[in-house]
């Protein structure tokens, strides 16, 4: 497989480009009050990919940041892939018909995997499911509630139901830049056969460092949040570490 895809992640609340830590809403750090501008800033970089997650939404159940959301779509011609608040078919189309690339499935993927295994279907290699979790078990409603479901059990629920990618987001470690949970990570990734993405708490250039060892050649791709944002992690020197790798892996 290729080298990781670095995913740069937006997420929104009250229309602004934020992060939290650990999913807590009430700790919020405002990073930019215009999100279609960071994304231009994010593809003027280089990033192959957008990750952005509509906060507001997962907790309300429903899209809220939309405006936001059609901003950077205008704005950029990187492939986005979108979550939060997406609860039925009818959001799912929506935001496809939009230019989303892909679709980020979490609460419901707990509540109606029926609705996610037909979504997979009439949209292949578009629908993706996050898994959030917190000490193994699955959080759902923006985090604000624990499943009794582990997340491997919830990933191999869907080993037959054509979902293009698997978001692990360690919650523990969202936001709070201690490094990614690599165990973690790789024990879902080796559990399944959905391509897995690490989320939750890359904190430097040694975290893509990581990444890049043959080990994690069964992961697709890693999100970085806050590291980006206060320039603990250099944009540039990750995505040269990452387009050598490519390369050499071409050229092997």
């Amino acid at each position: 497989m290729a080298p990781v895809i670095l995913f740069p992640a937006i997420d929104l609340k009250e229309g602004r480009c934020v992060r939290l830590v650990q999913g807590d809403m009430a700790m919020a750090t405002i990073f930019n009050e215009d999100p279609a501008s960071q994304a231009a800033e994010f593809e003027a970089q280089g990033f192959e990919w957008l990750h952005l997650v509509d906060l507001d939404g997962a907790f309300a159940g429903r899209p809220v940041n939309a405006q936001a959301v059609e901003g950077i779509l205008s704005r950029v011609k990187l492939p986005v892939q979108l979550g939060g608040g997406i609860r039925d078919m009818r959001t799912v189309e929506g935001w496809l018909g939009r230019g989303v690339k892909r679709i980020i499935i979490g609460t419901a993927a707990v509540k109606d995997p029926a609705f996610v295994r037909e979504a997979a279907r009439r949209f292949p290699g578009q629908i993706a499911v996050g898994i959030d979790a917190r000490d193994g078990r699955v959080a759902v409603e923006g985090w604000a509630r624990l499943s009794e479901m582990s997340a491997e059990d919830l990933g191999r629920s869907f080993e037959d139901a054509g979902v293009a990618a698997i978001i692990y987001t360690d919650i523990a470690r969202d936001g709070i830049l201690t490094g990614l949970n690599i165990e973690a990570t790789l024990g879902l990734a080796r559990a399944v056969g959905i391509p897995v993405i690490a989320s939750g708490g890359l904190a430097s250039i040694e975290d893509v460092k990581r990444l890049l060892q043959p080990d994690c050649a069964v992961l697709e791709g890693a999100i970085s949040g806050r590291a980006l944002y206060d320039g603990r992690l250099d944009a540039a020197e990750a995505l040269r570490l990452i387009a050598s790798a490519r390369a050499e892996r071409r050229d092997a």
